[in-house]
């Protein structure tokens, strides 16, 4: 097989080093060299599309528990299976208990009735919507967060944006430094094939570009690898699974001082046709290790949460009414919920739409009265210093008066 230098830089997810990162970066690493204190940014994506009805449930809302006479979470007053009362309209699913005390803390916030304007019921193409940031448009080149990465490349330090995944998200793809990894250890090469290639590549005397590029490479691997073994182990234990794992290495990176200024993950399983159960069943667990998660990942990083802030997304909510398998179906408006030490939390945001059968957006789903990118922009633009956000969300409008959240 034949590696072209576009290919291998592409596949290598470590393109930014080949392409020949500053040589003062690869002295300051091995110097062992740690950054000041700076803003992080955490995004996880719940792949599959939440049911946010059953999530942050409604309870003063009579339609709610007759469009779901199997599957509504019971009053907070009803019994052991109980929703959990956050001000008298909105309750939190049982499972979701170990974020109650955060958002009695108001270090948790969450918004309600907020997603994707756009829309499609395809899983597809609203997750590659709201990881371009570009509702409705689905040539948009780079990722939103990928798009907040262009500034300050030639100091940046590889670490600036790591994805927990086996591959680049879209939502980080761009012209900026990001990484994928699975976990600090592991950080190596994606493919194994590609050793033998760069070996070959490096060798190459026909293309001193390419011969440079794989020195740069090398070099910065033995960099990042000497890095990696410094970094702490994490002082709690989290929930067992991959994102429980993600949220572990997040917090170890974060501690590490190495100059993280977003990461990603995602948590699958939130497509709950059938058989999605109420205060116990398949959607109560996911909940529950989501929230597990993240009080673990909150307890972990002790003050350092004082610089960080986190949310959930997914790609749209589910139907408002069960359907006959005792599921949801793709849906509309959903939650998302953020996480952080200098948030104005202990409330539930956005305009409630109500779900009598007139107020259902085309007449089945919640509606959205806040758009995602509202919520986004207005934690990059007080949290992380952005100040160019048409750039990172083109074509949108911002509301004139933000949520306060942050």
């Amino acid at each position: 097989m034949a590696f072209s230098r576009r290919h291998f830089l592409k596949n290598t997810g470590l393109g930014l080093l080949a392409l020949g990162l500053p040589p003062s970066f690869v002295v300051r690493a091995a110097e062992g060299e740690r950054r000041t204190r700076g803003k992080i940014f955490v995004v996880i994506f719940q792949r599959g599309g939440m049911d946010g009805l059953n999530a942050v449930i409604p309870f003063k809302e009579p339609a709610y528990y007759s469009l779901r006479p199997s599957i509504a979470i019971p009053e907070p007053a009803s019994g052991e299976e109980r929703s959990i009362d956050l001000d008298g309209f909105y309750a939190l699913h049982p499972a979701l208990a170990p974020l109650k005390s955060l958002f009695d803390q108001r270090r948790l916030a969450i918004i309600h009735a907020t997603g994707s304007p756009d829309n499609t019921r395809s899983h597809f193409d609203a997750q590659d919507y709201m990881e371009l940031g570009t509702p409705g448009v689905k040539n948009t080149p780079d990722g939103w967060l990928g798009r907040c990465l262009t500034k300050n490349i030639d100091e940046s330090t590889p670490f600036r944006a790591v994805a927990l995944s086996t591959r680049l998200p879209r939502i980080l793809a761009g012209s900026g430094p990001a990484l994928t990894m699975t976990s600090v250890e592991e950080f190596r090469l994606r493919n194994e094939s590609f050793a033998t290639a760069l070996q070959r590549l490096y060798a190459s005397k026909e293309d001193p570009l390419l011969q440079r590029g794989g020195k740069s490479l090398f070099e910065g691997m033995a960099v990042l690898k000497q890095i990696a073994s410094s970094i702490p182990p994490a002082t709690e234990s989290y929930p067992n699974g991959r994102f429980g794992a993600s949220l572990r290495e997040i917090s170890r990176l974060i501690k590490a001082n190495i100059g993280l200024e977003i990461a990603f993950t995602e948590i699958e399983g939130w497509d709950t046709h059938v058989n999605q159960g109420g205060a116990a069943g398949m959607m109560a667990n996911r909940l529950k290790d989501l929230a597990e998660g993240l009080s673990t990942f909150y307890r972990d990083l002790g003050d350092r949460m004082e610089d960080v802030v986190l949310i959930t997304m997914s790609e749209f909510g589910r139907t408002a009414r069960e359907n006959g398998n005792r599921g949801t179906d793709h849906g509309h408006a959903n939650v998302m919920f953020v996480l952080g030490g200098k948030l104005k939390g202990g409330k539930v945001y956005g305009r409630w739409p109500g779900l009598e059968q007139e107020l259902l957006y085309e007449g089945r789903d919640l509606d959205l009265t806040t758009d995602f990118r509202a919520v986004c922009g207005e934690i990059l633009s007080r949290h992380m210093g952005q100040k160019d956000l048409a750039k990172v969300f083109p074509g949108y409008k911002f509301p004139s008066r933000p949520l306060g959240v942050i």
